[in-house]
């Protein structure tokens, strides 16, 4: 992979002093990509976005091994804040908005940090419009009022009133109804490659999270046990049987022997 702005690089992430939760993770995003971190809940998905966000600290989360690196200079000791100002957004995974906001006043919240002057905001925001007409619609609504599709479209718009380079999505799928989860996927690959938004989207819904990726890491229990260029992924038996249900009719579990064994063979 060429052009790397995200280096993640054997990252060990332990919560409360005692749990260990990822165990050697290493992942690498390029500049202008749309790269998926797939696996079950629980897996370290969220952990992983949470670490390179910067935003452990709040879950008494800390980076104990390896390193994370942004364009090259390690991100170790940067604040969430200062995060942002270097281009990188978290959307939070159940979206979080501010629901006694309208939808118009939780996007301007998004370039709070913004420092060049009300005209280039209002200009992010029709673009932001543009990309979601449904919010436009919906604009002077409280966000409470809102459906969850919506409250994901405007999570998403908000993050990109700030101008990132890079957005760090977390289960954009969760909750919503099959043509909205396509409707905000597709949405994701426009501002991909229309805007050059890089993407890190963390997602259990590795069906479609493998149609819309370049590239995807497939983590279980805080380690990532394959990778590969989305296209790939998907053709792969393995990653049939086990993450997209099209094993065979006999298809077993993964506790069952024959899957036991299988599964090594992959992990070895």
């Amino acid at each position: 992979m060429s052009n790397i702005l995200l280096n993640v690089n054997g990252i060990e992430v332990i919560y409360n002093h005692v749990i260990l939760v990822l165990k050697g993770v290493s992942l690498n995003v390029a500049e202008g990509s749309v790269v998926a971190l797939l696996g079950g809940n629980g897996a370290g998905k969220t952990t992983t976005l949470r670490a390179v966000s910067n935003l452990l600290a709040g879950e008494r989360g800390d980076v104990t091994k390896g390193s994370i690196t942004l364009r090259g200079e390690s991100i170790a000791g940067l604040s969430p804040a200062q995060m942002v100002d270097r281009g990188v957004i978290q959307v939070m995974e159940g979206r979080h908005c501010f629901a006694h906001l309208t939808i118009e006043e939780n996007l301007m919240t998004g370039a709070y940090t913004r420092t060049d002057g009300k005209a280039a905001i209002a200009q992010t925001l029709e673009k932001v419009y543009n990309y979601f007409p449904r919010l436009k619609t919906r604009r002077t609504s409280q966000a409470a009022y809102t459906s969850g599709g919506e409250q994901q479209m405007c999570a998403i718009g908000r993050a990109l009133m700030a101008n990132p380079k890079m957005v760090l999505l977390d289960e954009p799928s969760m909750g919503l109804a099959p043509q909205i989860v396509e409707e905000v996927f597709e949405i994701v690959k426009d501002l991909n490659s229309k805007e050059r938004v890089t993407f890190l989207l963390a997602e259990q819904n590795t069906n479609i999270a493998l149609r819309y990726a370049d590239y995807g890491y497939i983590l279980e229990n805080g380690r990532i046990v394959m990778d590969g260029e989305a296209k790939a992924l998907r053709e792969n038996e393995d990653v049939k049987e086990f993450y997209l249900g099209m094993g065979g009719t006999d298809r077993k579990s993964f506790r069952d022997v024959k899957s036991y064994k299988r599964r090594k063979r992959w992990l070895a």
